[in-house]
């Protein structure tokens, strides 16, 4: 929780932790189905990523009018910046997709979730600033454990490398997202900046579907609507709204909820039975995620971290 100075309360021992806390870990649940329903989906993985932000955004845009009016309100002076998140947003969405279909449930959504090392580093360029001693170590844990994961990966199918690499790229342009996002975040709250974000991603899905000659219209929208609402709406809603009540220690705990649940439905349904450098690879990448969560404040809340930088 944020007193009206912006800095940050203990949740821990307070009563009102437990909604913001079950929130955090049903969030990190909904979004490690993700990869699943895109398997599942009956058309291109790029068109499964265009569904996810078309069949989203109205349901988004509902909220936002029933809760903040128009969401085009506090969008004055951003349109070019949330255009270029849509885009980077869209980028990510078709590389991960893409992706998904040529490695493990379980890599994919680690390397999916990579953009959380990757924007530090821009923070360290931005500063101009050498990672503290904790920071450095969580990158060097996080460096082993994508090469644990990655090197048995190509071992067992080089198919499987050229899907991790593609969820890698998928991270790095989700850290695009997240710079731009941050920016917005400064004068628009976080469900209308999401909102029009993910509006501005819809058509260049569309068109790089379309180009790519994939299936756009589905057969069966069962696996869409999964898609869009656990994903788009529910996971992203839940985690945007835990992280304005909860530690950046317990939600990098909580992000270790993802791989391991999409890890066990790749085992159950796909039979990608996880091996000791799996095992390990994710144990170092969870371990760099909580030491990085822990030192740094998540995206949109740089007034918040300055606040407690002066404290």
């Amino acid at each position: 929780m944020q007193d009206r100075a912006g800095s940050r309360k203990p949740v821990f021992g307070q009563s009102a932790a437990a909604l913001p806390f079950v929130a955090l870990l049903m969030g990190n649940v909904a979004l490690a189905f993700g990869p699943w329903f895109v398997r599942s989906a009956d058309v291109g993985p790029v068109a499964a990523g265009f569904w996810r932000l078309a069949l989203g955004a109205p349901v988004l845009i509902a909220f936002v009018a029933t809760m903040d009016g128009n969401p085009l309100r506090m969008a004055r002076g951003f349109g070019w910046t949330l255009a270029i998140a849509g885009i980077a947003f869209a980028a990510d969405l078709a590389s991960w997709h893409i992706g998904i279909l040529h490695t493990t449930l379980a890599n994919a959504t680690l390397f999916g979730n990579s953009a959380t090392l990757m924007f530090p580093v821009w923070g360290f360029l931005v500063a101009r600033a050498w990672p503290t001693r904790r920071q450095g170590v969580a990158l060097a844990l996080a460096a082993m454990g994508a090469g644990l994961l990655l090197g048995r990966s190509y071992d067992l199918s080089p198919q499987n490398l050229i899907g991790d690499l593609l969820c890698l790229l998928a991270g790095a342009l989700y850290t695009v997202y997240f710079v731009m996002m941050a920016r917005v975040r400064t004068a628009m709250h976080a469900l209308p900046a999401l909102a029009l974000s993910s509006i501005a991603g819809t058509l260049p899905l569309l068109l790089f579907a379309l180009a790519l000659g994939e299936r756009v219209w589905p057969g069966s929208w069962t696996a869409l609507i999964g898609l869009a609402l656990a994903s788009q709406v529910v996971g992203q809603g839940l985690m945007i709204y835990a992280l304005g009540h909860l530690t950046p220690l317990v939600v990098g705990i909580a992000l270790l909820v993802q791989p391991i649940i999409a890890g066990t439905v790749g085992w159950i349904v796909y039979d990608e039975r996880l091996g000791i450098p799996d095992l390990a690879g994710a144990i170092l990448v969870g371990i760099a995620l909580v030491l990085v969560r822990a030192g740094r404040t998540p995206p949109g809340q740089v007034a918040s971290s300055e606040s407690e930088a002066k404290s």
